[in-house]
């Protein structure tokens, strides 16, 4: 039978009442929590389906015991060469070509150009999901991709602009109401659990005391610093790009393959470093040949592609000027749906 492995939070179901649920007391804890990069996952129970498994992970933590495994293995040789063979096939599916699916659910700037739905990548293929940034238009992309919302437990968040974040506010209320209980934990740059809590009130004033029958917890990214988020690391890169926090490049290490991101940026060298080895560098690319703060153009990213050392490079974010001239550049473009096998 094959391994399958479920993941989740140790969390309370909790029931929906007025249209945004009940209301938190003043008292109590706030729903949404705030937790530093190291143990950002919280306590994780995993249910091992697998006996064999299960019983076999514990072998070679006990090299006290070496006499006694080794009796174990003469005893028991089909036990170990089924564990033998479930790291085996572990090996090859961190390694395998395909076994990373990253999937541009939306490949737009800000000003749906082209039709385009705002920023937000999907990664699948390890044990959970994971979205990179989550524009205003995410819910609609993922429901265009027949891609469960509440599927998504993991979001690493680039800058805090509202064409890569202020989709969570509808990624939570449409959990709410579809009795979601997998926790949400999104990881972004510093102050983004304020910035959220702010854009949440705008839209929907008392959403952020709503009682939900799913946690909710931010992660705050440390610039240059590894982070474990589910089933990815990421790590960030400071760029230049005016959003009110710290704006990030982002390395996500994701089943054995590393994909890495601009974010919004012009020209930094701390994009030389987001891209190192990685097997995908998506790079954000919203003029032809115009110079613009805080944005890359193709001319400029042409000039520095030597710089990049990234197996593939495709490039999004593009504004009508770059759309309208796609049949000129010699560097790959993404749209809306594409998928990408690693």
């Amino acid at each position: 039978m094959p391994r399958r492995r479920r993941w989740g939070f140790r969390s309370a179901q909790v029931g929906l009442g007025d249209p945004l649920g009940p209301r938190a007391p003043a008292a109590s804890a706030s729903p949404v929590s705030v937790l530093p990069c190291a143990g950002a996952a919280g306590e994780l129970v995993q249910e091992r389906l697998d006996p064999v498994d299960g019983i076999c992970q514990e072998l070679p933590q006990l090299t006290l015991f070496e006499p006694f495994l080794e009796a174990v293995r003469q005893r028991f040789p089909l036990l170990v060469a089924a564990h033998a063979s479930i790291v085996a096939r572990r090996s090859v599916k961190s390694s395998a070509v395909g076994s990373v699916r990253v999937q541009f659910l939306g490949s737009g700037d800000a000003f749906a150009s082209g039709g385009r739905f705002q920023t937000c990548f999907h990664l699948a293929g390890s044990d959970e999901s994971l979205l990179i940034d989550c524009g205003a238009t995410a819910l609609v992309a993922l429901k265009r991709a027949a891609i469960d919302p509440a599927s998504i437990g993991w979001v690493a968040l680039s800058h805090l602009h509202g064409d890569h974040f202020a989709g969570l506010p509808w990624l939570i209320l449409d959990g709410q109401f579809a009795r979601r209980t997998r926790p949400l934990v999104v990881a972004g740059p510093p102050g983004t659990e304020v910035r959220f809590k702010q854009t949440f009130e705008a839209l929907y004033p008392g959403a952020s005391s709503v009682v939900r029958p799913f946690e909710i917890r931010f992660v705050e990214l440390v610039q240059r610093t590894r982070c474990e988020l589910g089933p990815a690391v990421v790590t960030p890169f400071e760029v230049a790009h005016g959003s009110g926090a710290p704006p990030y490049a982002l390395r996500v290490e994701y089943g054995g393959k590393l994909i890495g991101y601009s974010g919004d940026t012009e020209w930094t060298d701390s994009l030389i470093d987001a891209a190192r080895g990685a097997d995908l560098f998506i790079c954000e690319c919203n003029f032809l040949d115009k110079r613009v703060p805080g944005h890359l153009d193709y001319q400029t990213l042409s000039e520095k592609r030597a710089q990049l050392d990234c197996e593939r490079l495709v490039i999004t974010h593009m504004s009508d000027d770059m759309l309208g001239h796609l049949g000129e550049v010699d560097i790959e473009a993404a749209n809306d749906g594409m998928v990408i096998a690693l």
